[in-house]
């Protein structure tokens, strides 16, 4: 990242959302790279971009796409690569034509000579980096965007080498662990596919003396579509608060209050939790735990424990093996590294990752296939190989076009709300809202100089804010990062304001994410009425 000649954070406000990430950014900026920003918001993090891209919501593709058409028309596309390394570029090709940055700048609202220079900095330079974060991703269409982005590393040779490469900056510090164990619906532990990998699921059959049924499971939209469907009847929620999180919230919670049976399991009494059948009360992981976790590299770490679990606070490991001893699994006094020894034995991306090596390499990047493998340090250097047989299969390049928000905007909801993460605070609140901070404010519905005039609203007032599925009151904070028609609030504090009550489930139907960027809105001056419960 530090030594990168290009940078773009392309929906990701690092410097509020990833602040030990922007560190990095900023060393690479001072030695001379050029970072772009692409953003809706002139956020925190465009302050120190040496160009900031103010994208409309939802805009994504089509700005992507006109980058792409003008790399291609200026010679500069890495034609060796992509013809030794990729598949599906003509239809590629085909697609972007259309994207001039006439039709780009009608689209997006960035100026085309702006996204000229963007696309001819990328292309030229030899090291640039993609970065991007729940801007791009939490949208109806979220796969289609990260498609785009990798659409221009593969047309510019800018994948498995140093310095070069597509980083989706996580939220937590082990999202990527999650996948790597299993905790997503169509892939075993080692991201085998549960249908079609039969291989491999005879392996975990044999291990775990239980038939596993070759059936994709349901994400969490899933999860609740089918709950409504009256398919889903019982839930074990482990530090997860969709009563706070999910759009839609109060929908989500009459299905959630709904369950026959609902577990809860965590480190504090979530709302979640407070409409529990059972609440298991948990350790925290980062400091009462032993185990691993894995990075964005794909580095897998020890993880130490600190402290004891104050009080009745259980580790999630003993919690799990003491039910499943009461389900007719007795595993005895089961371990992190026991757990680990087993995913080895199961994960061939895994096996050489021993517990002793963990410790004295400092963690190791997957695949690391056996106890002589040094871990892997570019995931995709294979594309870069003469040799057919080690490329394997080809990156594609993906045909997306620009897919405009579900939530419409229209006279009765004409302005475009927007969310996302403040600095000093952490998703649903969960874990930072009981701290002070000499950083924060209260929630607040966050609009433009201009509209705030045209509404005859000023700074703390309390105004109503309206969609389609519900509405808040919430104060008014005026931000100059906002321009006419945007607006921005956060999820942070739920007791404050419910900010979810008004975001859209209209959900992307390969990653499950909803479109909490892109909700449509009116904003009102309260005149004595207060927001009522949507039916």
């Amino acid at each position: 990242m530090e030594e990168t000649d290009v940078l773009f954070l392309w929906g990701s406000n690092a410097r509020d959302a990833h602040p030990i990430f922007f560190h990095h950014v900023l060393k690479a900026v001072r030695s001379g790279a050029k970072l772009f920003v692409m953003d809706p918001r002139r956020t925190s993090t465009a302050a120190w971009a040496d160009v900031w891209l103010g994208p409309r919501v939802g805009t994504d593709i089509a700005l992507a796409n006109a980058m792409a058409r003008v790399i291609i028309h200026a010679g500069l596309a890495n034609e060796q690569f992509i013809k030794r390394a990729t598949s599906d570029f003509e239809a590629y090709r085909a697609c972007v034509e259309k994207y001039t940055l006439e039709h780009a700048e009608e689209v997006t609202g960035v100026p085309g000579d702006v996204i000229r220079d963007a696309a001819l900095t990328y292309a030229k330079a030899d090291r640039g980096m993609i970065c991007w974060t729940l801007g791009i991703t939490e949208h109806h269409n979220a796969v289609h965007n990260v498609f785009a982005l990798i659409n221009l590393a593969l047309l510019t040779g800018k994948v498995g080498r140093y310095a070069c490469g597509l980083n989706p900056l996580r939220g937590q510090n082990n999202v990527q662990g999650g996948g790597d164990m299993g905790a997503i619906p169509n892939k075993l532990p080692g991201f085998q596919d549960i249908v079609r990998d039969h291989e491999a699921r005879a392996k975990f059959e044999a291990a775990w003396d239980t038939e596993i049924i070759p059936r994709y499971g349901w994400h969490l939209t899933q999860m609740f579509h089918a709950m409504e469907e009256g398919d889903l009847t019982a839930i074990y929620c482990i530090g997860e608060n969709p009563v706070s999180s999910e759009a839609d919230s109060q929908h989500a919670t009459k299905l959630l209050e709904n369950l026959d049976t609902l577990i809860v399991q965590d480190l504090v009494m979530t709302k979640t939790a407070e409409i529990a059948d059972v609440v298991f009360p948990a350790s925290n992981a980062s400091f009462e735990s032993e185990g691993t976790v894995t990075n964005s590299e794909r580095r897998v770490q020890r993880v130490r424990k600190a402290l004891e679990p104050p009080g009745e606070a259980k580790d999630d490991i003993w919690i799990i093996a003491q039910l499943a001893k009461r389900l007719g699994y007795d595993w005895g006094d089961l371990t992190p590294r026991q757990a680990w020894d087993e995913l080895r034995s199961l994960s061939p991306m895994h096996q050489g990752m021993t517990w002793e090596r963990l410790d004295q390499m400092g963690g190791a990047q997957w695949p690391c296939w056996d106890v002589d493998h040094p871990g892997t340090q570019y995931l995709h250097a294979r594309l870069w190989s003469e040799d057919p047989d080690e490329r394997l299969a080809p990156a594609p390049f993906s045909v997306v076009d620009d897919d405009p928000p579900v939530d419409e905007l229209t006279e009765q909801f004409p302005i475009r709300l927007t969310t996302g993460r403040r600095l000093d605070s952490y998703n649903t609140g969960v874990q930072t809202a009981g701290y002070t901070s000499p950083l924060r404010r209260p929630e607040s519905i966050e609009l433009s100089q201009e509209d705030a005039e045209a509404l005859g609203l000023v700074e703390g007032e309390q105004a109503l804010v309206s969609s389609r599925r519900g509405e808040v009151v919430a104060p008014v904070h005026v931000s100059s990062a906002l321009r006419p028609g945007l607006a921005f609030m956060t999820m942070h504090f739920p007791d404050q304001v419910e900010t979810n009550r008004l975001t859209i489930e209209a959900t992307d139907p390969k990653s499950g994410t909803a479109e909490f960027k892109a909700t449509a809105i009116r904003v009102e001056k309260l005149n004595g009425r207060t927001a009522e419960v949507a039916s």
